[in-house]
């Protein structure tokens, strides 16, 4: 369990934007203290809490400390392989969906840290998902990791350009999966580390 949060951090927690932490933090209406000789920010656990708390923000990502992650394909072997590994974790909640229109108002609703996109669902493609992603300002800050079995290498470059963080082949690498995962999340690979 963090003990400690940086204003991106902090930010993601309670789901507004970074500038609106670091503004309360500098009035005073958010408790911390400053990195010595830099200027970073740095917020306990203690004072988040208190802060979401006074201003009615909901504490359950604080509490439970898990980083919350949206499935999205419609292979079900797939979302069962992907769901069984976080659930072992620890470290992560999910849900998931098997549809680009299911992904988008989950994505809203759930807000999670992360998508786990498969680029060819029966609806939408992913590509579209991931600009509908980042074209709308209150869920735009998701990292999206998308999959696919049936990907070319231009094609890569253009899930990325349209918002994609990271892209992984199928038959997934569970060991890679939660690697990057990991990393776009700034969280240490082993849940013991």
């Amino acid at each position: 369990m963090k003990t400690v949060y940086t204003t991106g951090e902090a930010a993601k927690i309670c789901k507004v934007s970074q500038q609106t932490i670091i503004r309360c933090f500098d009035s005073g209406q958010l408790k911390g203290f400053r990195v010595p000789g830099s200027r970073f920010r740095r917020i306990p656990r203690e004072a988040l809490f208190r802060f979401m708390k006074d201003n009615g923000i909901p504490t359950d990502a604080l509490e439970s400390g898990r980083r919350r992650i949206l499935i999205v394909d419609d292979d079900q072997g797939v979302v069962d392989l992907i769901a069984e590994v976080l659930s072992t974790d620890g470290r992560f909640e999910h849900k998931a969906v098997n549809n680009g229109f299911g992904a988008g108002m989950l994505a809203k609703e759930y807000h999670p840290d992360l998508i786990i996109l498969d680029v060819m669902l029966p609806d939408i493609n992913g590509q579209a998902v991931c600009e509908l992603i980042r074209r709308d300002p209150s869920i735009s800050d998701i990292k999206i990791i998308c999959i696919s079995g049936m990907v070319e290498e231009d094609k890569i470059a253009e899930l990325k350009a349209s918002g994609a963080d990271d892209f992984l082949h199928k038959p997934l690498d569970i060991d890679e999966l939660i690697a990057r995962i990991c990393r776009h999340l700034d969280m240490e690979t082993s849940p013991n580390a």
